[in-house]
């Protein structure tokens, strides 16, 4: 009975319009954040993005990926590569660590081999 009213293509145009309605709210949450993270950006290049992402909703987010997307990339690695997602998560990374701090005698041998320990498990 419910198939009857509701056929298969309607539910897959409602997947396909339900899955762009929440890409389109992660594009825009993406936007503000890159806006917002901004430091090379004034108080007043803020506003006028977020004004006009506001205003001019469809147009303003494909304006801005279009025109600032080589920054948004670096922006996004620098800050990838600052809460370690590249390599420093690593048992090599983190002995390095280690040994550098029993270098600079802020461990002990024994506080550096816990460290070799826990890395290599």
């Amino acid at each position: 009975m419910l198939a009857d009213s509701y056929p298969f293509w309607n539910v897959m145009w409602t997947m396909l319009v339900f899955f762009v309605w929440i890409l389109w709210f992660w594009l825009l949450f993406e936007v503000f954040a890159d806006v917002f993270r901004r430091h090379d950006l004034s108080g007043w290049g803020k506003t006028g993005w977020i004004v006009f992402v506001i205003i001019l909703p469809f147009l303003g987010v494909f304006i801005y990926l279009i025109s600032q997307s080589d920054g948004m990339r670096e922006r996004g690695l620098e800050r990838q590569a600052t809460q370690g997602y590249y390599g420093t998560g690593s048992a090599a990374a983190e002995i390095e660590s280690g040994k550098k701090l029993l270098e600079s005698g802020a461990i002990t041998v024994d506080e550096f081999n816990a460290i070799k320990q826990k890395a290599l498990a």
